[in-house]
């Protein structure tokens, strides 16, 4: 069933994933400018004539943006058209055409105007929901046609879930405003931070592993309570257990960032893509507690 929309929406998704990960590259690399302060120009020329690396970086980025934007779109509008008799889907054809919207007006604003670290560092954010919006679509369509995950949970459950899902989302917020304010190896030492905890980038990048680590302590309390759910769903526990382990690679990649500074590109890379898929699976989670009503 629906084969067609299951297929576009894995290469719709697979698109999101990509554009992340470049987005990533153009933020990690420094190539923001590449393209000068022009958009959707790059240096005022349709394809840039002398590009430099920066430039190949930022240009390949616009490039592919623009496509996977208008497979979102499509995605939606399909969606919408085949999965109108799922609940979800409206909601979230429309949360994926309004966050790529806004994911790429953002992109356009940083290029042409300029923005504080503070409103730079949302960008990552919206990305991750965009992300999540896409999969999430793609996933419906393939529970088309199948018993659908709706356990029944406590409404102290579901509340801790959403109040994880919002606190994952401003660790992510935290993460994209220390590169973005020049923080990543403030501290070049791990728990530890050289004795410089009260300046200002040191005291942003040591804001950030806190809150890290009390994300690690909080989906670890998701995971028991999930687990007590295993009898009424296998997803919601096993969605727990997968949550979990992300955040432990997730910890892993930002330690080896700090220790092994050569290899900066791949590990924050990892950093950038984990954690969205994180975002995503604990979006999911909150998707199917809400299905029934809780007690």
């Amino acid at each position: 069933m629906n084969k067609g929309l299951k297929f576009f929406g894995i290469i719709t998704s697979i698109g999101m994933l990509l554009v992340l990960l470049q987005g990533a590259v153009v933020t990690k690399t420094d190539s923001g400018d590449g393209c000068g302060e022009t958009w959707p120009l790059c240096f005022g020329e349709l394809v840039p004539s002398s590009p430099a690396i920066a430039t190949l970086i930022e240009y390949s980025h616009r490039l592919v943006s623009g496509l996977v934007g208008l497979l979102v779109v499509i995605l939606a509008i399909w969606s919408v058209k085949k999965l109108s008799h799922i609940r979800e889907t409206k909601f979230w054809a429309l949360m994926a055409v309004l966050f790529i919207i806004f994911q790429g007006l953002m992109g356009a604003a940083a290029v042409i105007f300029g923005h504080s670290n503070l409103v730079l560092a949302l960008h990552f954010g919206i990305s991750a929901i965009s992300f999540a919006t896409v999969v999430i679509l793609t996933t419906l369509a393939f529970e088309d046609g199948k018993q659908r995950p709706a356990p029944r949970v406590k409404r102290g459950f579901r509340g801790y879930l959403f109040f994880v899902l919002a606190y994952t989302y401003a660790v992510i917020y935290s993460g994209a405003y220390v590169k973005h304010t020049g923080s990543t190896y403030a501290c070049d030492q791990f728990p530890g931070c050289s004795g410089e905890f009260f300046g200002f980038q040191a005291g942003v990048q040591m804001t950030h592993r806190i809150a890290a680590i009390l994300l690690i302590v909080f989906l670890f309390i998701l995971l028991i309570q999930s687990l007590r759910y295993r009898k009424e769903s296998r997803m919601l526990a096993g969605s727990g257990i997968t949550v979990f382990l992300l955040v432990l690679i997730q910890a892993t990649a930002g330690v080896l960032i700090v220790f092994f500074p050569d290899a900066y590109i791949a590990t924050a890379l990892t950093h950038s893509l984990v954690v969205s898929i994180l975002f995503t699976v604990l979006c999911y989670m909150g998707m199917i507690v809400t299905r029934n009503r809780a007690y």
